[in-house]
Order: C-alpha cells, then structure tokens, then sequence
C-alpha cells in the first residue's frame, strides 16, 4: 500500500530540494535522483524540475531489499561471497564521478528484506560502497524521507498519521533555521571543547564523554543536506574522545531498532559497549572496520516544529533539545575549507593520517535526549552550560 500524498504538498517539498537544497540546476549539470519505487511520487517532480532546467536527471531506482542503493543487496550478503562482494562493476564509479548533484529519497517498501544480514558479508558490503559514499559526500547533496506503510508500521502509527508528520516537516521553509541556529554555532566556532553528561537508567551512574572541536568548522543546517533539517554539528578529533555516554532514544538502523546504547571510549577507541535493544545491530556497526569503533560527529538538534519524535535517524536526530554523537566517518568539511578541491582533499588526507579525521564505511547517528525525562543532563561547551528553552538549545 502506498500513500496518495496532496499534490501542492509534492510540488513545495520538491521546490525547496531543487531550489534550496541542491542550489537549483544549471544547463547541463547531471543530478542523481535515487530511491524505491515506492518513492516515485516525489522522485517523479523531481526529475521533471532538474528537466525543465536544462538539467539531465540521472535516475537512480533502488531495489527494495537494497538498503538506500548500496553496490550490493541482500541478495549478495544472503548468497554471494567476500570475494563476489569486491567485485564491483566498473560503471558504479564512473556514474558517481560523472553526476555533480545528488538527491536521496529515503523510504523503503519492505525494509525486513535488508534486516540480519550475515555480519561478515554485510560488513563487506559496507566497505566496498564507502568509495561512493565519500563521492557523494563531496558533492551537493541532500536526502530526504517519504513516506511508507513499512515505515509507518515501525514507528507504530497508522500511514496516514506518518504521512501527516512527515509532509508537514517537509513543507516548512526550511530558511527559517539560519536565524535560529547562529547563537549555538557562534558558541561552538568560539570553544575547544564539548563535554556531554548523561545518566544511566539502569545503574543510576553519572557518564561523561569529552572531545576536542578546537579549530573545527562548524556547520548549520538549514535544509541543505537532510530535508527536514536542523541541527549544528562538526567533526571532533576522533583522538581526544574520551569517557562514558548513555544514548537513550530509539533509532531504526536497516531494518532494526536499537536503543539504550552506552558506550566507553579511551583513546578515543569504543572499548566497551551495550544496547538494551538491538545488540547485534550495535555490534555490527562497530565491528563493521577500524573506523566503526571513532567517532565522526557530534551535534545538537534545533528544530522544534518536529511533532513526533519518530525513529528514523533523519528526524529524530534534529528534534530540538536533543544531542546526538555519530559511530564512524568523520565529515571532511569539518576539518578543511573546499573540501572536494585536490588541495582540500589533500589536506583532510593529512588529518586522517595523524587520526584527526576518522574514515570508515559507517557514520550511523544516536540520539540523546536533553529535554527532561531523558538520560540527558548536562552539555557544556568549554565552561558554559548550554540550555534548553522551548524545546530547543540555547545560550544562557
């Protein structure tokens, strides 16, 4: 079953992903669109606009059990073989080199097909797509969500009542952000550090994670990465994180729900960790490489017209008073201006070899929640106590 969306909703949510998002299109310049056919609706409105503005729309369909188009599917993971898995069609970079944007509509028909997957070959599979992934990353791109039945079913809501949270986030101007997130990332851009302080429910235990963003670039979101957006994040030194955190909200990862994660980082390495649910899923992402087991983001949530906290990565991540770390890569942007340019490029290399820059085939996102009620309690940036005010981060 598929949702019948209105279409003014459709002909806005696509306009502000063309025009805002991506930048608008220029004569000649190639943009993939990539998603399921269950996404066709919006995916449709979007070719049609990078058309109509001489653009060629390079589409991208997405096999339902192939979690967001990776190089392989589950069909690979369940019957192929390490050595299969790297034998990746010569095309698959030379279509990701040729495009020069990139929009991702998220939403799967049947995600259980891409769900427990052998680790070892899923854990290959992830590896030999990073190359593509880290392409994509340094062009323009921005992803988004739509909705799904299966989606729904895994936030425990009807497909209608989904729809309704998701469309209504998607047709927000998303411009509105830049205003809002200045005072959190102006702090950040002035600070070296960040100190996160968080409870375990379970013991009662204080945790606290540290980190340097010293000389970090900072970056707001406003729509022109993730849609809906908002949120101000960067890159730490994956070396100086060190400490204890407990993650307390329900994030969906391919096809499975993990919640109650803590994790203990020394050296800036994950030594121990645990979920209250979804274990293997946890253990897969960070056995995944050497770089599963960093850390490549941290970041506050600012958008407080999100009305459900649902699960998918791509909104409960921005729900404000909310803070989330990501397990894996790193985002060279954070590290180097121009960061597609061989001199940028080069430059976020020398990071990564002192291990400043974290690389891996993972970046998944976890979410903290710091509104009240949650295992959140404090964050500092350097000496001062940030604070939540109707429902998003502010300074005192």
């Amino acid at each position: 079953m598929s949702v019948k969306l209105r279409q003014p909703d459709l002909e806005v949510w696509a306009d502000y992903l063309v025009e805002h998002s991506i930048g608008g299109v220029d004569s000649g310049e190639v943009v993939m669109i990539k998603g399921e056919r269950i996404t066709w609706p919006l995916m449709s409105l979007l070719q049609d606009r990078v058309f109509a503005r001489g653009g060629i729309a390079d589409i991208n369909l997405v096999a339902p059990d192939n979690n967001r188009g990776m190089v392989w599917g589950a069909s690979m993971a369940r019957h192929g073989s390490i050595e299969q898995i790297s034998q990746v069609p010569k095309w698959q970079q030379a279509r990701y080199d040729a495009m020069d944007k990139y929009i991702e509509v998220l939403g799967a028909e049947c995600p259980q097909m891409f769900a427990d997957l052998p680790e070892d070959l899923a854990s290959g599979i992830m590896r030999v797509d990073a190359p593509y992934r880290d392409t994509r990353v340094l062009k323009r791109w921005v992803i988004t969500l739509y909705p799904t039945e299966a989606f729904a079913a895994l936030e425990e809501m009807s497909l209608e009542e989904y729809s309704d949270v998701i469309v209504s986030a998607c047709t927000v101007d998303p411009r509105k952000l830049d205003v809002l997130e200045e005072p959190i990332a102006a702090q950040m851009r002035k600070s070296e550090t960040v100190r996160i302080l968080t409870v375990c429910p379970e013991t009662g235990r204080d945790l606290e994670l540290s980190m340097s963003i010293a000389g970090r670039n900072i970056i707001k979101c406003t729509g022109k990465r993730n849609f809906p957006d908002g949120e101000v994040f960067t890159s730490p030194d994956a070396r100086t994180v060190e400490g204890e955190i407990f993650v307390d909200m329900p994030v969906f990862y391919s096809g499975t729900t993990i919640r109650g994660v803590y994790l203990k980082f020394k050296g800036g390495v994950i030594k121990e960790y645990t979920a209250l649910e979804g274990g293997e899923a946890l253990a897969k992402i960070i056995e995944t490489d050497e770089g599963s087991h960093r850390l490549g983001e941290v970041a506050l949530g600012m958008n407080a017209g999100i009305q459900k906290v649902l699960r998918h990565p791509l909104f409960v991540e921005k729900v404000g008073g909310t803070l989330h770390i990501a397990i894996g890569g790193s985002y060279p942007e954070c590290y180097v201006d121009a960061a597609a340019s061989e001199e940028g490029q080069a430059q976020a290399e020398e990071y990564y070899q002192r291990g400043v820059l974290n690389r891996s085939a993972q970046h998944v996102d976890i979410v903290t929640d710091f509104r009240g009620g949650g295992a959140g309690r404090e964050v500092y940036l350097d000496d001062m106590r940030i604070e939540v005010r109707d429902n998003i981060w502010v300074i005192p």
